[in-house]
Formats: structure tokens, C-alpha cells, sequence
């Protein structure tokens, strides 16, 4: 089997993760991680040991220079990142939440990668022995001119046949430009092979609606017999996608965490068959930050190892439930410690 190279795209960011009622302040001192919802995929990937690639943008600083240093060492390809602008993304999430929460301040206008316009990046030279190319709905999400270097990543990745996945992130806070989510990911979505997310995405990002009665909670059989007509219907409108991964996680006072995940794999599921996990529960969260990413990154792996739809699912799920349980972005989960959880909840 080929070990195929992966080329993950997007914003790298700065979270500032303060504590609230002030004690940042009378303490001096707020945790910053290094991230991005691209460069956490890349991170859980090179620690599994898939060859990973890495393009942004950055300032050609110390800051930018130790930023690269950091995922480097991790095992990824940094090459690829385009040295411009003056300005690093930054986000404020207060200790404990995620980025679904109200409490979000973004700080990215003006940044190196929000800068970025198409005919900047030598696509042909950054593609030169990729197998996958990875984006998110987060980066079209910034303003016209990143749409449309996603598009310009999209074209080129298509003549090439590589093979492309994208994460549906969805940032209401982020579409301010004017732009319908729905126009502009409909026209990069129709060059992806994998598109991974939830019903709720879906929704706001595809035009694909969610039932009112899923909105006001169906259950479980009744979120996955929704995922199995939403996938179907992405395949519908897509027909390059094969592939359609939603996850689930909900919490209830009293009842602590509950997260499971879904594949529809067109390969795998021609007569109807949709891949689901079981329930995975806990009542204690670390951080919730980058749990989305270490599934991507966990479906990614998976994929590109040909393993079954059932074992690609579970194994992606456990990462991301596994990340729950760790601080920062990205995960320092091992495959063997990811493969304990699926066999803990199998």
C-alpha cells in the first residue's frame, strides 16, 4: 500500500485561553496554544505517523519562525508555509468552553493568511507529490479573497486527481464579507471526495435541511436516520463525494458528555447502510477544543490505510472523544492509546 502524503491548508492561530473573573490579570499569565483547525489535523496525523504537509501563511518574524519550529518537530512538513504579511491569527476562547461558545472573540482581520489573494501561492509546486489535500469551511468563512484561493487549491488539486476532504466548520462569527455560506461552499465542495461534519452544517453551509423534528432532539435513531438521508443527499447534489462522515456530541445536565459519529461510505453502503458507532459518554472534559480536528485527522488516517468503514468510524470517533480528555489544540494521543478507547466502548 502506497503511504500516501497529506497536505493540510489553512489559517494557523494563536488561542489565548483565559480564566475568567480577571485572574489572567491579577496573575499576569494566560495559556497560549498553537492551532488552527488544518494544523491540528496535521499534528494527530504526523503523530500517527502519516506523512503530512503543512501551507499557511506567516510573518517572516521570531514569532512566525518559532511557530513553524513547533510544528516541525512534530513530524510535519513546514516547507510549504508562504512567508508574508505582519500579522499571526489570534482567538480568545475562556478556559472550558469551545468554539460554538458565545464567549469567542476572534482576532484575525489584517492577519498573513486573511491577506492572502489568489496567484500567491504556486499551487503546482505545492502539490508535487501530495496524495490528499485537506481544507476547512472556516477558511472561505474569512472574505472573498481566501474564497477564492481555496477555489484556485480546488481547481489544481482536480487536474492533479488528488484526492481532497473538507471539514465543515461552521463560524457564523466569520461570514461577515456578504457572501451566502451556502454559494460559496457549494462551488469548493464539489471538488471533494470526503466531506465530514454535522447535520447542522450541513444545513448552514450546503443548503441541506435538518427536520424540525431533529432540531428538538429526534434521539439517537432518529439523528442517525437523519444522517443517513443528509449524506445521501450530499452524494445527490456532490456526486464526486463518496464519502460522508457526521458526528454527534451532546451534553445534558446530570447526564455529562455523549458523543458517537457516523460513515456513509458509497463503496460500503450502496444498500443503505450507514456505519455508526456506539454511544461514547464521560461526565469529565478537559478541553474541547480541536476534538472535530483529531476526528478529521482520525477519519483521514483511516481512509488512507483502506481499513473497513466500521473500523475507520470507531477509530476516528475514539480520537476525537479521547481529545476531550486533553489540554491544547491538538492531540499527543498515540494510535495504540486511540484503539484502547474503541475496544473500551466497542
Amino acid at each position: 500500500m502506497k503511504h500516501m502524503k497529506i497536505l493540510c491548508f489553512g489559517e494557523v492561530l494563536l488561542r489565548m485561553s483565559p480564566m475568567l473573573g480577571g485572574a489572567w490579570l491579577k496573575e499576569a499569565q494566560m495559556p497560549v496554544y498553537a492551532g488552527g483547525a488544518e494544523a491540528n489535523v496535521a499534528c494527530a496525523l504526523a503523530g500517527w505517523g502519516q506523512p503530512v504537509a503543512y501551507c499557511t501563511a506567516m510573518p517572516d518574524h521570531y514569532l512566525g519562525k518559532e511557530i513553524a519550529a513547533y510544528f516541525s518537530a512534530k513530524g510535519i512538513d513546514t516547507d510549504p508555509i508562504y512567508w508574508t504579511g505582519h500579522r499571526i491569527g489570534t482567538y480568545y476562547l475562556p478556559q472550558g468552553s469551545d468554539l460554538q461558545n458565545a464567549g469567542v472573540i476572534y482576532d484575525r482581520a489584517q492577519s498573513s493568511f486573511s491577506s492572502l489573494k489568489p496567484g500567491m501561492l504556486d499551487w503546482d509546486l505545492l502539490l508535487e507529490g501530495i496524495d490528499w489535500f485537506h481544507f476547512s469551511a472556516i477558511s472561505p468563512a474569512l472574505n472573498r479573497e481566501v474564497a477564492a484561493v481555496c477555489k484556485e487549491a480546488l481547481d489544481a488539486v482536480t487536474r492533479k486527481k488528488i484526492k481532497v476532504s473538507v471539514d465543515l466548520n461552521f463560524r457564523p462569527k466569520l461570514w461577515q464579507y456578504g457572501a451566502s455560506p451556502v454559494e460559496v461552499m457549494a462551488d469548493l465542495v464539489q471538488h471533494c471526495d470526503v466531506i465530514m461534519g454535522n447535520l447542522w452544517a450541513a444545513e448552514s453551509l450546503l443548503g441541506i435541511p435538518v427536520r424540525a423534528d431533529v432540531h428538538q432532539g429526534g434521539g439517537r435513531q432518529g439523528y442517525l436516520d437523519h444522517s443517513l438521508e443528509t449524506s445521501e443527499a450530499i452524494m445527490g447534489r456532490f456526486p464526486r463525494c463518496n464519502k460522508v462522515a457526521h458526528t454527534f456530541r451532546f451534553e445534558r445536565s446530570g447526564e455529562g458528555l455523549t458523543y458517537f459519529a457516523t460513515l456513509f461510505d458509497k463503496e460500503h453502503s450502496a444498500n443503505g447502510t450507514l456505519y455508526a458507532t456506539g454511544d461514547f459518554k464521560t461526565e469529565q472534559i478537559v478541553d474541547k477544543v480541536g476534538s472535530g480536528d483529531c476526528f478529521m485527522g482520525g477519519l483521514i488516517f483511516g481512509l488512507t490505510k483502506e481499513w473497513t468503514p466500521s473500523k475507520v468510524i470507531h477509530y476516528a470517533a475514539a480520537a476525537a472523544f479521547g481529545k476531550l480528555q486533553e489540554q491544547g489544540d491538538s492531540t499527543r494521543q498515540t494510535q495504540q492509546q486511540i484503539e484502547a478507547i474503541v475496544q473500551r466502548y466497542a
